[in-house]
């Protein structure tokens, strides 16, 4: 029996395990109920495992019965701070947190990896790292659980790594789908402060407004990134926070804002970390105020092994068939901590479509959103593809050869 055809009568248990992830969701670096279940679905499996110290991680490394390299499979396991709107039977019983980004799906789908990959340890020529990590939505899990040596948890360094990432809205259902080079963008952040006089709202004459400051910065700063960056180069600036004052009667001391920034290129970031500093601050100078403006650099823009994303993509061609694979036209301006382990090991992000299959996917709504519902039924498609990365990929190192291996 191959993995996929292996996989196929694990589905309603991948999908009762995904369930209760999803009904108690944890947001951020610790998330111990996820963590229990994870642990909990594990248990029996010939595993060395091993927990985090400063965050709920779990890393399980499964030892093959033949010598060979290490590959790596990552799913991230937390939660967004979003309260629940989807009309479903496992909706979360926690006002304030859902998994609107599919990390439920993820863990589900890399725990069934690990139970196909045990079954044939006996064959496995070589180690595979599962490595379950918290914080992904904004908290920078991925970096603590490099921190904590995820790395070197089977003795040698992987020479690969991959993750599975579900998506609701950018491709149809049981779709794959992945591209060489640049993957996901980088997330940075502006955060500016402007300081003014305070006063009566009477008297503006007799104080200095930080708000018509902020106005003028928030208004320009579209055009001004326009003007700094080749026009080729994609850039995502959005203004996502706005804070003044207290009272229509009172001029505020301060104002504040702060901006997302999305790049793909490193010297973009780095270019737009020195420029948008000094717009806010001679702004602010033109209207007597002063600005406070910090460049805060956030996860890395996500770059596949081209010869990673290749192999992956033939994966899913061979396992699924042609029509269950899309190479992406371009990349996706949303971003991922797991960029940080493609900074240290040759990979890739494999998208997933998991839009319900009576909706359309380019109405359905998006990750994130409080609306999102992802589909069970790719839950052991997504466990079979994870275990056949790793088989494949550990079987054309012991073969001598970078073709894909069979999944028997």
């Amino acid at each position: 029996m191959d993995l996929r055809e292996d996989a196929e009568p694990m589905a309603s248990w991948l999908a009762e395990l995904r369930r209760n992830v999803h009904r108690e969701p944890e947001v951020g670096l610790h998330v111990p109920r996820t963590r229990d279940k994870v642990l909990a679905a594990l248990d029996g499996l010939p595993l060395t495992v091993t927990e985090g110290r400063a965050l709920s991680s779990v890393t399980a490394v499964l030892h093959g019965s033949r010598p060979g390299p290490v590959v790596l499979l990552r799913a991230d396991m937390d939660a967004l701070p979003l309260t629940e709107q989807a009309d479903v039977p496992y909706r979360s019983r926690f006002d304030g947190r859902m998994h609107a980004c599919g990390h439920d799906m993820h863990t589900a789908m890399l725990v069934g990896a690990a139970h196909l990959l045990a079954r044939r340890a006996d064959r496995l020529a070589g180690r595979v790292v599962l490595m379950f990590q918290p914080g992904e939505e904004g908290h920078d899990g991925a970096r603590h659980m490099l921190d904590e040596g995820v790395l070197d948890a089977a003795g040698d360094r992987p020479v690969a790594a991959y993750a599975l990432h579900v998506s609701s809205a950018h491709w149809p259902h049981g779709r794959f789908a992945t591209r060489p080079g640049p993957l996901m963008a980088a997330a940075d952040r502006l955060a500016v402060a402007v300081r003014g006089a305070g006063g009566h709202g009477s008297e503006p004459h007799r104080a200095v407004n930080p708000v018509p400051a902020v106005c003028a910065m928030v208004q320009e700063l579209p055009g001004h990134v326009a003007r700094l960056v080749d026009p080729t180069e994609p850039v995502v600036v959005n203004v996502g926070t706005l804070r003044a004052g207290t009272a229509s009667n009172i001029v505020p001391e301060t104002a504040s804002f702060e901006v997302g920034v999305r790049t793909m290129d490193p010297a973009v970031g780095e270019h737009l970390s020195r420029a948008l500093v000094r717009f806010c601050e001679d702004v602010a100078a033109a209207h007597g105020a002063t600005a406070d403006a910090r460049y805060l650099f956030g996860y890395p823009a996500a770059v596949a092994c081209p010869d990673e994303s290749r192999f992956a993509a033939d994966v899913a061609r061979e396992v699924f068939g042609d029509d269950r694979y899309q190479e992406m036209a371009r990349p996706l301006t949303a971003s991922e901590d797991f960029s940080r382990v493609l900074r240290e090991v040759p990979g890739t992000i494999l998208q997933l479509g998991a839009c319900p299959p009576d909706r359309d996917h380019r109405e359905a709504p998006g990750n994130h959103s409080p609306h999102v519902v992802f589909d069970d039924a790719v839950l052991a498609d997504g466990a079979a593809m994870y275990a056949e990365l790793a088989w494949r990929r550990l079987a054309s190192v012991h073969s001598g050869h970078d073709g894909a291996g069979e999944g028997r």
